[in-house]
């Protein structure tokens, strides 16, 4: 019997900590660029440590926010006050973490599927960020609903991988994040997405059962069960339905919490979403958010790159994670 490691049981206890979430700042250098162009920022390595800086340095964001993921170019930049930034967020309550995947690229002959890369050397680049400073990591893979999308193979190929990954974090003593996304492109309903995210999520629960996984010392990372983007909207209550009954066919109750992506939702919707199942109560775990965008949309367009927004920009980042700190108990209420 593999003895648990009580300090992956704690950290990830402290990451789905009652009232906080998890700010996701691990954008690949293509999407923040991205992300800037729209707000005609340069993306420079210095504006993405500033801005990076200004989340970080928001006053009181411990208060919602327990951990931060990192992208590696980050996880290696300082805080204006010349500590790492790793341990700048230590310093001040937040857990640092790590984006290890190397991003998804096109599975052979499954055509419109991907499969994520980055396992090899995964042990090696593990040991690195330990030393850095980081206490868990990420992984994401993701799944495209269509008439004949996900295959079983896709299926198979990203559990195994997430799997793996899984097991060398644990190795390491990270918590893994273990992200399977459910994209919403596409036109399909909800009933769809709730058929497709069940047997995805059961599947990776049984890759990592296989890999001998410490549920206790994971967190999982999915997309809530929505109507397809080019389809109607489902109404909130049963968003937050069938999310939590495709959770309870297929997520172990030793599994420590579940921090929700955002996943292309408007902030306001993510927000409400997580509050209405919080609100249903009866849940085995706890109900948290790993937002990206939902947390940062807000701060970016009020910061814009000039120097006097950043004071607006932190209080607009503040108010975002104040309001998911409430959706965490079901207390939000709107706008």
């Amino acid at each position: 019997m593999i003895s648990l490691n009580e300090s992956l049981k704690q950290t990830a206890q402290a990451l789905v900590a009652p009232g906080k979430g998890i700010l996701a700042a691990d954008e690949s250098h293509p999407t923040i660029k991205k992300r800037f162009d729209k707000f005609s920022i340069a993306d420079t390595e210095e504006n993405r440590r500033a801005y990076r800086d200004m989340l970080f340095s928001t006053p009181g964001i411990s208060r919602y926010i327990s951990g931060v993921i990192l992208f590696d170019e980050t996880i290696r930049q300082k805080h204006s006050n010349g500590a790492p930034f790793p341990k700048f967020l230590a310093d001040n309550g937040i857990i640092p973490g790590i984006k290890v995947d190397a991003g998804t690229v096109a599975l052979p002959n499954f055509p419109g599927e991907k499969i994520t890369e980055g396992l090899d050397g995964l042990r090696e680049r593990f040991a690195e960020y330990a030393k850095l400073g980081a206490r868990f990591a990420k992984w994401r893979a993701v799944f495209t609903i269509s008439d004949h999308t996900p295959s079983e193979y896709c299926i198979h190929a990203n559990a195994h991988a997430l799997a793996r990954y899984a097991a060398l974090a644990q190795e390491a003593s990270l918590v893994p994040i273990v992200e399977p996304e459910v994209l919403r492109d596409g036109q399909h309903d909800i009933a769809r997405c709730y058929d497709v995210t069940t047997h995805v999520l059961d599947r990776v629960f049984r890759e990592l059962h296989d890999y001998r996984i410490q549920f206790e010392g994971m967190l999982l990372k999915p997309s809530m069960v929505t109507a397809g983007e080019d389809a109607s909207d489902a109404p909130v209550q049963q968003v937050a339905e069938l999310t939590l009954r495709c959770l309870r066919d297929t997520v172990p109750a030793a599994v420590p919490g579940i921090v929700f992506l955002s996943g292309g939702q408007s902030s306001e919707a993510a927000t409400a979403h997580l509050n209405a199942m919080n609100k249903l109560g009866n849940i085995r775990w706890q109900l948290s958010f790993s937002y990206g965008r939902a947390l940062q949309d807000a701060p970016m367009h009020t910061w814009m790159g000039k120097t006097d927004k950043v004071g607006a920009a932190q209080k607009a980042f503040a108010r975002r994670a104040e309001l998911n700190s409430l959706a965490r108990t079901g207390k939000y209420s709107g706008e």
